[in-house]
């Protein structure tokens, strides 16, 4: 039994992630604050014929966060792959530009995307090093490489989110553990930033079963069109 856990599944790409594992027999966690959505989720999963279930928690809330992923880890008998991709940065933090930006504009920004990661990662990895094995993927904007001026603080804090993945999959070099970063440079479904092209989540996905079977090797992957 092989098992995936998704924080900050959304609608759109957590959603390609999860059919994109779930289709090839991995069982699918889904973790995110809005347990009524996350069940809209499962429902459609299982309808689907895979196994899901949804572990509601909140990414800011630490303690809760790592609660649900030792939660899943119990029902489905371990996490094999976690994916961490939270969503909802806009419309709930203050986008600013580099000039503008105070250090409380990054602060909920470092929470949301380093600080939830390294919990995240904290409650999984231990039991994939013991395993030998195990795949630590995380997700950010293309701000994080190459910054846009308009989302400078979220910018900064996926930039740290970034540096500090791609440093995890240098320590784990050796240890049957992969880690890799995954760059977005587009909008996902919808336009979102202007002058930024748009792609489907399902064009996306097969990004991160790769870097689970045949890139791992790899510490990086950029989607662009």
């Amino acid at each position: 039994m092989t098992s995936i856990a998704i924080v900050g599944a959304g609608p759109q790409l957590g959603l390609a992630i999860a059919r994109t594992f779930g289709s090839r027999g991995f069982d699918v966690a889904l973790i995110s604050r809005n347990r009524a959505k996350l069940d809209d989720l499962v429902g459609k999963l299982t309808a689907e014929g895979i196994t899901a279930a949804a572990f509601p928690a909140d990414v800011l809330d630490r303690d809760a966060l790592t609660q649900a992923l030792k939660d899943a880890a119990v029902r489905f008998g371990g996490i094999d792959v976690l994916e961490y991709s939270p969503v909802g940065t806009f419309g709930i933090t203050t986008l600013t530009a580099p000039a503008g930006t105070e250090p409380s504009h990054v602060e909920f920004e470092m929470n949301f995307q380093l600080y939830g990661a390294i919990a995240a990662t904290q409650a999984v990895l231990p039991a994939m090093r013991e395993a030998g094995a195990g795949t630590l993927l995380y997700t950010t904007g293309a701000g994080s490489i190459d910054p846009d001026p308009r989302v400078a603080n979220v910018n900064a804090a996926a930039a740290a989110l970034r540096n500090w993945a791609m440093n995890l999959h240098k320590e784990l070099v050796g240890t049957g553990v992969q880690a890799a970063h995954v760059g977005i440079d587009v909008s996902i479904g919808t336009a979102v930033m202007p002058g930024l092209p748009t792609a489907q989540p399902e064009e996306i996905s097969p990004v991160y079963w790769e870097l689970h079977t045949t890139h791992r090797d790899e510490a990086e992957r950029v989607f662009s069109l």
